[in-house]
């Protein structure tokens, strides 16, 4: 069922946040728009949630549950409402409620990995950083061309005042930010983080991205992000700031064709 309460919503998103970081940020205003929700019920009960997010050129789909078998039926009951194509986070084994009408193509495995301290090691050099704005978007842009191809940032982001970066000369060479904030929900999760092929291995991607986190603990309790589980040097990097992995899910690309 299409479900539209944002109360009843963030009930049952709220029993696992970790898992859910993601869509309790989409509840607020700034997302809320561009989402839709569909529920699997027992009486009064959720049993299973999924969100479409529609901003997007291409939708993306988030299935992510602790139990398979309830996720799997409500994609089952939704699948002939979904578009033809489209982006989805699914949790281990959900993606046996969409076989029937699509084709998974699997992106890999990622976490979802949990900040789960506000003390960021004390050795971080933040003397070179500023923080961006509209007048730094051509510069971001370039820098995401040229470190991050393929990398979905939408420029309306800095309007969160959440995105820091490190300018060597009148170079932009490393960026932080976010994909999704809400001083309303008290979460966040860490996006288009970007370091030129040229100044990497100098330390400017932990400075950027501790400095975010510094800046996001000010309005939020609780701040994730997701990551290729087989991208070592960036999860290695997430681990020295303090996040561990708290779940497994896959990306994938669904058609019908």
């Amino acid at each position: 069922m299409w479900l539209q309460n944002k109360n009843e919503i963030e009930a049952f998103l709220r029993k696992n946040v970790p898992l859910h970081i993601y869509s309790i940020g989409d509840l607020d205003d700034f997302f809320w728009q561009d989402t839709e929700w569909h529920a699997l019920k027992e009486g009064d009960e959720i049993q299973a949630l999924a969100l479409i997010y529609t901003r997007k050129s291409l939708p993306t789909l988030q299935a992510l549950s602790e139990q398979p078998d309830p996720m799997r039926k409500l994609l089952r009951s939704i699948s002939d409402i979904l578009p033809d194509r489209f982006h989805a986070h699914l949790s281990p084994e959900v993606g046996e409620g969409l076989k029937e009408r699509y084709k998974i193509e699997s992106c890999g495995k990622h976490y979802r990995m949990m900040l789960n301290s506000k003390h960021l090691p004390a050795n971080i050099d933040y003397s070179q950083i500023i923080q961006l704005t509209d007048d730094d978007l051509s510069q971001m842009l370039q820098l995401y061309e040229d470190a991050y191809p393929g990398n979905w940032f939408d420029p309306r982001m800095l309007q969160t005042k959440q995105y820091f970066g490190i300018r060597i000369g009148n170079k932009l060479v490393s960026v932080a930010g976010i994909h999704v904030y809400s001083e309303r929900y008290k979460v966040a999760a860490l996006g288009n983080i970007a370091t030129h092929p040229d100044f990497r291995g100098q330390g400017f991607a932990q400075s950027v991205s501790a400095q975010l986190c510094r800046s996001l603990y000010e309005n939020v309790d609780y701040i994730g992000l997701n990551v290729k589980a087989d991208n070592a040097p960036a999860v290695a990097l997430y681990e020295t700031l303090g996040f561990e992995i708290a779940a497994h899910y896959s990306e994938c690309m669904i058609s019908t064709s």
